[in-house]
């Protein structure tokens, strides 16, 4: 299979990582990501429904080669194997992952659309293999603060909206991983006492994730989907502007507590309703600000540089960094 080249160059972004140390390790001098000098390292971005692999070399560019994607493994003896069969192919001797779950150390601890690896420790399936595994938000905004939307800065929040909500933040220069991982559990955010709650869905991601945007579309303007709704709001129809309006406004709320917790420089969005950022970013904006103190209120909103790549730059990045690829400043 041939490779597509995606370099990625750090200084052409105007936000590079400055050569010298990054986390505390010492890098080469001509090393302008922080990464060192990487031989070669594999990539993989894995979900519920897919798995994607690249191929990182690291030197003054962060370039990822796509390898392919495959529907993701059913077992863990296929994930083995699958992983297993890249490493080898590909003589690389470091490892990153970004899992749809939560993983503390090298360990999954709760992966819900692939229970075939909750409480695994990756480690021990790839020995001789240093391995840098994170949560797939987590691992988006690592790439996003060490070479994206977010590079040169130290505190950041990254919510992920699709059919869910992931979440990610960095807090003083360092990725929040949380017991057991488990931090940033956005989605279950809550702005409304009168909700009892849900066994499954967060009241955040019931109000603002993709599924909400597409029942809008079609309850009240008899619209297909989510992405509908959108095309109608940038040709400014009123009721779609309102559809969008009742999703930025619980967004917005809930967003109001972390920023206050928090006290981040930026706001990324990533995932697919980060596509609606022209017609949703000002909006929650305004639900948002009303309910900041003032020295708050100048937080930006952003789109994530890589889109879609971040989960696979990310773990290009983790795979060069090792267990310690939460440290980003």
């Amino acid at each position: 299979m041939s490779l597509r080249s995606c370099a990625f160059a750090i200084e052409a972004s105007g936000g590079g990582v400055s050569a010298g140390r990054r986390g505390g390790r010492s890098t080469e001098p001509d090393d302008e990501c922080g990464l060192g000098r990487t031989a070669g390292a594999l990539a993989v971005d894995l979900g519920g429904t897919r798995l994607r692999a690249g191929r990182l070399q690291a030197g003054r560019a962060i370039e990822i080669e796509d390898i392919g994607v495959w529907p993701a493994p059913r077992d863990l003896d296929s994930f083995q194997t699958m992983v297993g069969d890249l490493v080898e192919r590909f003589a690389v001797s470091s490892l990153g992952l970004a899992v749809p779950g939560l993983v503390q150390g090298t360990c999954c601890r709760w992966i819900p659309n692939l229970p075939y690896l909750d409480d695994v420790d990756v480690a021990e399936l790839f020995p001789g293999v240093t391995i840098g595994i994170g949560n797939d938000a987590q691992i988006a905004l690592l790439a996003e603060a060490t070479a994206g939307a977010a590079a040169g800065l130290s505190n950041a929040i990254l919510l992920a909206i699709g059919t869910g909500i992931g979440s990610a933040v960095l807090a003083d220069g360092g990725i929040v991983r949380g017991k057991q991982g488990s931090a940033c559990s956005f989605g279950w955010a809550c702005a409304d006492l009168r909700d009892r709650g849900h066994d499954r869905n967060g009241w955040l991601e019931r109000m603002a994730a993709g599924g909400a945007l597409d029942r809008l579309a079609e309850d009240l303007i008899g619209l297909p989907d989510g992405p509908a709704l959108v095309m109608a709001a940038r040709r400014a129809d009123p009721a779609a502007l309102a559809a969008i309006q009742s999703v930025a406004r619980p967004l917005g709320v809930a967003l109001a507590g972390a920023v206050g917790l928090l006290g981040p420089e930026v706001i990324l969005l990533a995932g697919g309703v980060a596509a609606a950022a022209d017609v949703l970013a000002s909006p929650l904006l305004e639900a948002m600000r009303p309910h900041l103190p003032p020295h708050l209120r100048d937080v930006e909103v952003r789109v994530g540089a890589f889109g879609p790549r971040a989960g696979l730059v990310g773990a290009g990045i983790a795979a060069a960094t090792g267990p310690d690829w939460w440290r980003v400043r």
